[in-house]
């Protein structure tokens, strides 16, 4: 299996590699940059491609690192702890979840994106480094909305950053790190709110069991069922995800 994998992986490098013989010997345009009206540079269809493909790698780690999928995904599985429930539901049902409502709090984002970079991207009015600079500006306000004010100082400090004159100067190499610093507070303090309901329930379980003397009953099998009909009847799912939805400033 190990032997397929790497043969299926020399493959691929070996076609990777052999691409620019391939389209000059077919010929197509290389990688070549010239001049472009303004100052600016001018790519071929084949750097842009590179590029494209390049920022397709970093996907995954824009998603977890950029938008709400962090505060999201921390909340519910904070709440499924707080639960008590080990594989119900599942990290699967967690996890898709969070995206969906990643996709559901991003949307005016994503939507913002598409008017300002990849419509005109497609238009051929603006270069593939303006779309990519327009379309940074809405998820730049986005995460600068949602983080704090002590925690990018903390990074400005740290990298030893001459003072940001305004919110709007700041470097995403700083922002992104500060962004992820104050999601994982605020889902913190979220995922303390959701635990103390349940916390109260398997106190007070485990004092009555204690009072009545039933020492060898474990307090979880009778404050599990307590702590889901508790869930159902407050309608616990629409509470969480609409305090979540709620949380974000857009």
């Amino acid at each position: 299996m190990n032997f397929l994998y790497r043969q299926r992986a020399l493959i691929v490098v070996a076609l990777l590699l052999g691409l620019p013989l391939l389209a000059q010997a077919q010929g197509l345009p290389a990688l070549t940059s010239t001049p472009a009206a303004g100052g600016g540079t001018q790519y071929s269809l084949s750097l842009q491609t590179l590029l494209f493909m390049t920022v397709l790698v970093f996907l995954p780690a824009m998603l977890l690192m950029m938008t709400a999928f962090t505060r999201i995904v921390i909340v519910l599985s904070l709440l499924k702890q707080a639960l008590g429930t080990t594989t119900v539901p599942p990290s699967q049902v967690i996890v898709g979840l969070s995206l969906f409502l990643t996709l559901f709090v991003m949307s005016p984002v994503f939507h913002r994106i598409d008017q300002v970079a990849i419509e005109p991207l497609m238009d051929n009015t603006l270069s593939l480094s303006q779309a990519m600079q327009a379309g940074s500006q809405p998820l730049r306000r986005f995460m600068m909305a949602q983080t704090r004010k002590d925690d990018l100082a903390l990074f400005v400090k740290l990298s030893g950053h001459k003072p940001l004159a305004s919110p709007q100067d700041t470097p995403l190499s700083l922002l992104i790190p500060a962004f992820v610093t104050s999601e994982l507070k605020t889902a913190f303090q979220i995922g303390f709110i959701v635990f103390i309901p349940f916390l109260i329930i398997d106190m007070v379980v485990a004092a009555v069991l204690m009072s009545m003397g039933m020492m060898m009953l474990s307090p979880v099998t009778v404050s599990f069922p307590l702590k889901l009909m508790l869930f159902v009847l407050v309608n616990g799912w629409d509470l969480v995800i609409g305090s979540l939805v709620q949380s974000f400033v857009h």
